[in-house]
């Protein structure tokens, strides 16, 4: 049962944009903040930004200003917009719920690169 699906990745240049997207299953994403989860080559997935249900967001310092995340509560859909693209944003980028439960289940990911 695929519960989490994202999308939109691929290669930028420095500077350069992406959106990508991540469809939910309603258990997931309803009423629940989502986030964005980087895992950078070699590094632990951490969480780049988040939003909550009524659209209250929350990013990491590296990110902020640069990236914006958004969701559509009707499509049980969540984004993030990527601006200003820099090498060190290069990971594999999932969708899943905040916090991670011990039993949450990951999507495949998609691939950002960023070259320089």
């Amino acid at each position: 049962q695929v519960q989490l699906v994202e999308s939109g990745g691929g290669l930028a240049e420095a500077g350069g944009s992406l959106r990508l997207s991540c469809g939910a299953s309603g258990s997931i994403f309803r009423l629940n903040t989502m986030g964005w989860y980087c895992q950078a080559p070699g590094k632990q997935r951490e969480r780049v930004a988040s939003i909550t249900w009524g659209g209250s967001t929350n990013y990491v310092d590296s990110v902020k200003g640069r990236f914006t995340i958004s969701r559509d509560n009707a499509k049980n859909t969540v984004y993030l917009q990527m601006n200003s693209l820099k090498p060190e944003d290069t990971g594999v980028y999932y969708c899943n719920r905040v916090p991670i439960l011990r039993t949450s289940s990951w999507g495949q990911g998609t691939q950002v690169t960023v070259s320089s």
